[in-house]
């Protein structure tokens, strides 16, 4: 795991989406969030899950390593980064490539979109715009020792597994203390194939 990182603690979210909105205000990407907010259970429950580029380690991000056109770049402290304008062709490989679902396609624009960690920001130690504003720590920037001084005791993932693999990521995740599988199972469970009930 990356020193400085992002921590994501899904327990603190609350919904109110000054994440998405911050992210939109970055230099980089102005006018675009590249930051998802979540339902996972919409309709039953009120429960939100920020969603942001995991860094993906080992293997060393899915998303770069199918890209034919080498758009997306890893910098040598691991950020992502997001797909260089010059070179993305939008062919969408990256989207299907990535365990947690999180590039996303502009077809107006053919053009990969994700989060690359605000680096013009955190390459100069700043916070990413998200963790900035974030009003109850859901998204925490700082090291795991800055994180358990504020929140003693807390427990942290960084391997999720999706099937046989198992991903280690450079953003963490906080987790039940009591109830976590190591690595954590990734991904949500599979109710439906091609509109048939398999629960």
């Amino acid at each position: 795991m990356m020193g400085r990182t992002l921590f994501i603690d899904p327990g603190r979210c609350i919904g109110c989406q000054a994440c998405v909105s911050a992210c939109r205000e970055c230099d980089s990407h102005r006018g675009k969030s590249m930051i998802h907010l979540d339902y996972p259970d919409e309709g039953r429950s009120v429960a939100s899950l920020p969603t942001v580029c995991m860094h993906c380690e080992d293997p060393v991000a899915p998303c770069a390593e199918v890209c034919p056109a080498d758009a997306i770049l890893v910098t040598a402290d691991g950020v992502v980064q997001q797909a260089d304008t010059t070179r993305c062709i939008g062919c969408a490989n990256c989207v299907n490539a990535c365990p947690f679902g999180v590039p996303k396609i502009d077809l107006r624009a053919k053009l990969q979109m994700k989060c690359n960690l605000c680096y013009d920001r955190t390459s100069y130690g700043l916070a990413p715009m998200c963790a900035t504003v974030c009003p109850t720590g859901a998204l925490f920037y700082g090291t795991l020792d800055e994180l358990r001084a504020e929140r003693p005791g807390v427990q942290v993932a960084d391997s999720f597994t999706f099937g046989a693999t198992t991903v280690t990521t450079g953003v963490a995740m906080v987790v039940p203390a009591d109830k976590v599988e190591w690595p954590v199972p990734g991904g949500l469970p599979v109710v439906e194939i091609n509109g048939k009930d398999v629960r």
